[in-house]
């Protein structure tokens, strides 16, 4: 079997205007060996300098590279070679793609050539270079790119600041006799603060050395003198100056490692917020709004967001009112969701750096991700509820060609014998036969009721006629609709008014559905009382039966829909599993609750709750 090999090609992104091609070559190399690819930046301290031109042209490489199909990430640190190879190291590239500057060899001193430092720093890895077509680096012409010579008037105010008070306090030292390590440790900390507070690298050097001349001029014998009478001196001012900039140098490298670090955990911050914000979102317009806020956020720039549906969305700095700049967007990336365009952001101001753009990526790659979760969640949803309702359907069709065949075809036959041979009955056969339509009809009557009003309440169609009625006529009125041949029901019911608000017709269903309940499920000779109580602002009523009961493992299921359980119906009809689900709805539709409890010693007991109604009665 063939091993395969996964590639990882990795290029490195640069202002160069031979980057483009690098980049080119990069992705026809991932083509060839069917690898990715990752377009690293390193961000050195020089990068802040960069000029205008040189910005746009980082930005169109860093877009090209993603138009290609390779992942832009960003490391910062001034040592590029060993960047690079640490990269390639933890994230296991395999290639190095890079352009080749001319840079004029010979020169003493000169650095060793990015490609030659990688090669020490890389040896298992394969180094691609990409030659400039124009034979130089035309990055080197633009003076923007490198940090001014001449530092400014705040930063020559700070350093003249900071050498003079360093001074005084070398010259309260010598009053007092302290040992000249002394005053040179001060002068020391006046280099590491002018590296601090400046800008400009050039102060720290300036302070080192008009450092070393004040504490000849100042502190040493013979004093107001760059003289030195010791022979050790001049060591020590070498030390002194060396020391300086040394502490200088990593002042400064310490400074910028502040601000870069402060800067990663603050759009790292961003993007795990943006992760929680999307999460909580409920729908597109909310992910959307989100997307909006953590970009001003992270870049503090004029935001527009347009989507295919039509939303847009506008954000300006400072919470002020948006107004379209007439210029052209300094950014504008498109965002898919599905594999179909979904919009795109345009952001005004400067050009992007290489690190905004990868966690802009990242933030509209977030919001796709939320809004395609959304929409397939949803759709889930839908196929979900149509699965439930092709269900019911079809367990409704089941339940009804085989519930309505027996007593259907019991009133056919009944009719028939009446048709066929009434005349030759005595009175006592025709008045069963006619007594055996008449219940098999109510049954289906109330069967009928049954499903009219589940499929109301389901469709949301149910609609409540409140009145205030007296509980004990709807009972009464409830039980002039049953027939118990064989059973005895008992009512009991309070000694004061109880009145509720309910609709009448919908409550009297529910009695009729749970006393039949009872009938069917309970053997001849059992009892059914009915009660109501009140129980604080509630009205409780109590269907009790002493039939054998209904197991532990059934309750929770009593109430769903076409569930019947395996107790054995009294007649030859079995039950559909509606009457307890239709009676809960009822009730919650009344904002009751309905239980199932034990009876004692046996059986079960059914109740619900109504809220009840005060009446004031004006003489």
């Amino acid at each position: 079997m063939k091993r395969i090999i996964h590639e990882h090609i990795l290029v490195c992104l640069s202002s160069a205007p031979s980057n483009a091609n690098t980049i080119r070559a990069a992705a026809k190399l991932s083509q060839a060996f069917g690898g990715r690819i990752t377009a690293l930046y390193v961000q050195t301290k020089s990068a802040d300098q960069l000029g205008a031109e040189d910005r746009q042209r980082l930005q169109r490489h860093t877009r090209l590279a993603e138009r290609l199909g390779a992942s832009v990430s960003t490391v910062t640190g001034d040592d590029v070679a060993f960047q690079i190879a640490e990269f390639a190291r933890i994230s296991k590239a395999t290639k190095i793609v890079l352009g080749r500057s001319a840079v004029p060899r010979g020169r003493p001193f000169a650095p060793k050539p990015l490609t030659e430092q990688l090669v020490e720093l890389a040896p298992y890895l394969d180094i691609y270079i990409i030659p400039d077509p124009a034979g130089k680096d035309r990055r080197a012409k633009n003076p923007a790119t490198k940090q001014p010579i001449l530092p400014s008037l705040r930063d020559v105010l700070i350093t003249l600041g900071i050498l003079a008070l360093s001074t005084a306090i070398g010259l309260v030292f010598h009053r007092l006799r302290f040992t000249e390590a002394n005053t040179i440790t001060v002068y020391i900390l006046g280099v590491l603060l002018t590296a601090l507070f400046t800008k400009n690298n050039v102060c720290s050097g300036i302070s080192s050395l008009a450092g070393v001349l004040l504490f000849n001029f100042f502190s040493t014998e013979p004093r107001l003198s760059f003289q030195a009478y010791a022979s050790g001196y001049p060591v020590t001012f070498a030390i002194m100056l060396f020391a300086s900039l040394l502490t200088g140098t990593l002042a400064n490298r310490l400074a910028i490692h502040v601000k870069r670090s402060t800067q990663t955990a603050w759009r790292t911050q961003v993007l795990l917020d943006t992760t929680q914000q999307l999460g909580q979102a409920e729908d597109e317009t909310d992910i959307l709004e989100v997307i909006a806020d953590q970009l001003l956020k992270l870049l503090d720039r004029p935001i527009l967001l347009r989507c295919v549906n039509g939303i847009t969305i506008r954000r300006a700095p400072d919470g002020g009112p948006f107004e379209e700049p007439s210029d052209a967007p300094a950014h504008r990336s498109s965002f898919q969701c599905g594999g179909e365009p979904f919009g795109e952001v345009l952001i005004y101001g400067n050009a992007l750096e290489p690190l905004e753009s990868g966690i802009l990526h990242s933030i509209l790659g977030e919001g796709a991700l939320a809004v395609e979760n959304r929409r397939n969640a949803r759709q889930k949803e839908e196929a979900a509820v149509l699965a439930k309702n092709e269900q019911l359907r079809a367990d409704l069709l089941r339940s009804i060609s085989h519930d309505l065949r027996t007593p259907l075809t019991s009133i056919s036959g009944n009719a028939e014998n009446l048709l066929a041979s009434g005349q030759g009955m005595d009175e006592a056969d025709r008045r069963r036969l006619l007594t055996d339509i008449h219940e098999d009809a109510i049954w289906l009557i109330r069967l009928v009721e049954n499903l009219l009003s589940i499929t109301r309440i389901g469709e949301g169609r149910a609609q409540l006629n409140r009145t205030t009625e007296l509980v004990d006529d709807v009972i009464t009125e409830s039980l002039r609709h049953i027939r118990a041949k064989t059973h005895t029901i008992e009512t009991d019911l309070s000694d004061e008014l109880l009145l509720a608000r309910m609709d009448a017709r919908l409550i009297s269903q529910v009695l009729v559905n749970l006393v039949d309940n009872a009938i069917k499920y309970t053997p001849e000779g059992s009892v059914i009382r009915i009660s109501a109580r009140k129980r604080g602002q509630w009205l409780l009523v109590r269907v009790a039966d002493n039939g054998p009961g209904i197991g532990d493992e059934q309750k929770p299921k009593v109430f769903d829909m076409f569930y019947t359980g395996n107790a054995q119906v009294a007649d030859c009809r079995r039950s559909m599993g509606l009457g307890l689900y239709l009676c809960r709805s009822i009730i919650q539709l009344h904002g009751g609750e309905m239980t199932l409890t034990d009876n004692d010693p046996h059986g079960c007991v059914f109740a619900f709750t109504l809220p009840i109604s005060e009446v004031t009665i004006n003489e």
